[in-house]
């Protein structure tokens, strides 16, 4: 499935030498990217795990924080495509990197041209593994609210909310993608399945029912984007 992944990704830079941020945020800008940044590690994980980037354009050798512990910390609880930035060109450091989780490897002195290419390729690629089967956890929590998908009951304290098989895969879906837009379609073809041929208010229909039964009750909202599809937020991480 491909998509136009400049008017449609974020990307966060984490780099701290400050002229080579700069212009990597203004060309990526310039390409149609929505970008973020940050200076150092630390901040860079805060914005990570706060704004679900869809790439991370990562420097190796970061203050504190270095990138191969960014990557560590990232790869703990996300998939997201992260692709290195260093000034060092051995295999070695190539091998650690990627062993880690990194999905490519840039050598400083780069051309712009080179990265904003990297980047299209490196979504192209993660596009495709949407596909693909991925491994949840087995539970997630939030406050008072625990999705077990291993058993696939859903708890509101010691309360468990009955749901149907749909409901359940849309609700664990949305909470797994938590702070990204998902279209009508894509939902469609990741709940309902790509052989799925009836009416797309179906979507419509069982987000209402999820509403139901946990808004003002869960922490966390499904946010509706006119035109577009939905949005869970975890209301604890605001």
């Amino acid at each position: 499935m491909s998509r136009d992944h400049a008017s449609s990704s974020r990307v966060l830079v984490v780099e701290d030498d400050e002229g080579i941020r700069e212009m990597l945020k203004y060309n990526l800008v310039a390409a149609g990217f929505t970008v973020q940044e940050a200076g150092d590690g630390a901040a860079g994980l805060r914005t990570a795990r706060t704004s679900s980037p869809d790439l991370i354009l990562l420097d190796l050798m970061l203050p504190g924080m270095s990138g191969l512990d960014f990557c560590r910390a990232v790869r703990k609880t996300s998939r997201v495509p992260i692709i290195m930035l260093t000034a060092k060109d051995t295999e070695v450091d190539k091998i650690v990197g990627l062993e880690l989780g990194a999905d490519d490897y840039i050598t400083k002195p780069f051309s712009v041209r080179e990265v904003v290419a990297r980047v299209n390729s490196v979504l192209r690629r993660a596009d495709a593994d949407l596909g693909q089967p991925r491994s949840l956890p087995e539970r997630d929590s939030m406050g008072p609210f625990t999705i077990d998908r291993a058993a696939r009951r859903v708890f509101l304290g010691d309360r468990e909310v009955k749901l149907t098989a749909k409901e359940f895969n849309l609700l664990s879906h949305l909470i797994a993608q938590s702070g990204r837009v998902q279209t009508r379609d894509a939902l469609l073809e990741r709940v309902w399945g790509p052989e799925f041929t009836g009416d797309r208010k179906t979507v419509d229909v069982h987000i209402r029912w999820l509403r139901e039964k946990f808004a003002g009750k869960a922490p966390f909202a499904i946010v509706t984007l006119r035109g577009v599809g939905y949005r869970l937020d975890r209301l604890g991480s605001r």
